[in-house]
């Protein structure tokens, strides 16, 4: 059975740290449970670009965010990236949707081609086998041949490929909306309600 009040996320080595701390911070302000999964990568690259300096032990990285986003303990879980005694690396959990974001090239291709080896490639492919909402919010430019084989791929097996890709006809001033636009996107994906902003023709 589907319980819609929780998500997996997972954070990748790819630029797009902004998208993924708001993103969690609408999450956590509906009370959705978020199973967060962060590579090596996101760690180095979320400190480039958030200042975060997140513990490597996946308890005490679990402590440090859940100070800094100032939301109930039991509304985060944390997990590391070989720890297969988590929930989602079975198709039995209630976990309806995941999001990889931001989701490096390596991580898309090893999605794609089924590779299983660490959490993060197991959960996504549990949610492919398991007819579940897969979201990936891939960071690159410009896109290879291989790269966009890999998306057409996943594209096809029913994964949703949304590139952080803002527009500008609202004319944003601030770093923030363009942040929001793309986050709203994501969430619109997942079924999550929101007022990040108005809707076309609104």
């Amino acid at each position: 059975m589907i319980d819609n009040k929780q998500i997996a996320i997972a954070l990748t080595g790819a630029s797009g740290a902004p998208y993924s701390e708001r993103l969690l911070e609408v999450l956590f302000a509906q009370n959705i449970t978020v199973h967060l999964m962060i590579s090596a990568a996101a760690r180095i690259v979320f400190s480039d670009e958030l200042d975060w300096k997140m513990p490597a032990r996946s308890s005490d990285a679990q402590k440090y965010l859940v100070d800094k986003f100032n939301c109930a303990p039991e509304l985060l879980k944390v997990y590391g990236e070989q720890q297969w005694s988590s929930p989602l690396a079975s198709g039995s959990h209630k976990v309806g949707t995941m999001i990889v974001c931001p989701c490096t090239m390596g991580t898309l291709s090893s999605i794609a081609v089924g590779s299983s080896d660490n959490l993060i490639n197991r959960a996504a492919d549990v949610m492919m086998k398991e007819s579940r909402k897969l979201i990936l919010v891939p960071r690159e430019a410009p896109f290879s041949a291989i790269h966009l084989e890999n998306m057409l791929k996943l594209a096809r097996l029913g994964v949703c490929i949304l590139p952080p890709n803002p527009g500008f006809y609202f004319r944003p001033t601030e770093l923030s909306e363009i942040v929001d636009f793309v986050v709203a996107r994501i969430l619109d994906q997942a079924n999550i309600e929101h007022q990040l902003q108005p809707r076309w023709g609104e």
